[in-house]
């Protein structure tokens, strides 16, 4: 069964389409102006074979397509923009302190199809411009509290519209590294944790996503060539990066809203590609460039749209706030409960 028992949604679709466009709207605003970023148009697909696509936890395989006219050159649909953001920085001349946002819109085939996750992703794609000397947790934990609160703000215009929308989560986000968190859960597994603490805290920000803990697993895997997650950041812990995490009371499990991170720097990215036996990357256009120190120092993420969306409207499902592709037996099921799904 993918719909929570006895659900019922608080808003009819039409309503509901108001209030995802107003969450939106809200949101976009209210991260631009907290981050001081400026909306930048993005791409759809991009070249393959010159590394700038994401390749999410590296196993993940993007729809590609040839372009006749081009003479059949081979394109990507993005799966994310988070090398994409870095090069534009560069090549935009953004200077330490601002930044930009992009809606994204991407396809994921290989991810799974279920009432969180679909083969439509669209996010706020973000990145900005540090120093080397903010390359610390510091940086990380004010960006994540700025972001937090963006939130916090959105939910609260949501629940001044839509008064049947109750502002239920924490006034602050809690910080919680990944390695503690396995000591404090060491019989549960990463998404049990997750959920543990979601509901513990309200919303956490899990820290250091992708190096090894004790038990030799990474808490979640993620590619060596965007986020930090190798660095010493503190009393041997290590990453520079992470995820934030809220309680989500309608399916009453964990949410991740956001993945994101101070990016890899010259040495991180060599150490990173040595660590996943990834070193033949070295020779594709944006690690080239990086290599060569012709990108900035930065921050990036990307926060998802619908899942806000879903979180802040009540919705159980993400097929709720979004047009995308589910099993026949899945609708039949949302139709019999009187769930209607996009």
């Amino acid at each position: 069964m993918e719909f929570v028992k006895d659900y019922k949604s608080i808003l009819n679709p039409k309503d509901t389409e108001k209030a995802i466009k107003l969450c939106k709207d809200t949101f976009e605003k209210e991260l631009s102006s907290s981050l001081k970023l400026t909306r930048l148009t993005s791409p759809l697909f991009v070249e393959a074979g010159c590394g700038i696509n994401d390749d999410l936890n590296g196993v993940e395989k993007p729809v590609s397509f040839e372009v006749t006219a081009l003479g059949s050159r081979k394109m990507e649909i993005v799966q994310s923009l988070a090398k994409w953001k870095r090069m534009a920085l560069a090549d935009y001349g953004y200077k330490r302190g601002r930044g930009i946002y992009t809606d994204m819109n991407a396809l994921r085939p290989d991810d799974t199809v279920d009432p969180i996750h679909s083969v439509y992703v669209d996010q706020w794609d973000w990145e900005k411009v540090i120093d080397e000397k903010d390359r610390n947790l510091e940086t990380l934990k004010t960006t994540v509290k700025e972001i937090y609160d963006a939130i916090k703000r959105t939910s609260f215009m949501l629940s001044e519209s839509y008064s049947e929308l109750e502002d239920y989560l924490p006034e602050e986000i809690t910080f919680i590294h990944s390695e503690d968190l396995e000591n404090e859960y060491p019989d549960l597994s990463s998404n049990e944790r997750e959920k543990a603490a979601a509901k513990k805290y309200g919303a956490v920000f899990i820290i250091g996503i992708g190096y090894p803990l004790k038990n030799g697993v990474p808490h979640s895997l993620r590619a060596p060539d965007y986020d930090d997650w190798s660095t010493e950041s503190v009393n041997g812990y290590h990453g520079l990066n992470g995820d934030i995490i809220v309680y989500d009371r309608v399916r009453n499990d964990s949410l991740e809203l956001s993945s994101m991170g101070i990016r890899v720097n010259k040495e991180a990215l060599l150490r990173q590609l040595e660590m996943k036996n990834l070193n033949e990357r070295k020779e594709l256009y944006w690690h080239k460039r990086l290599l060569n120190g012709e990108y900035p120092e930065t921050i990036g993420g990307g926060i998802g749209q619908s899942r806000l969306c879903m979180l802040l409207l009540h919705k159980c499902h993400i097929g709720e706030v979004q047009a995308s592709v589910w099993s026949d037996e899945t609708r039949a099921e949302a139709k019999e409960k009187g769930i209607y799904l996009i």
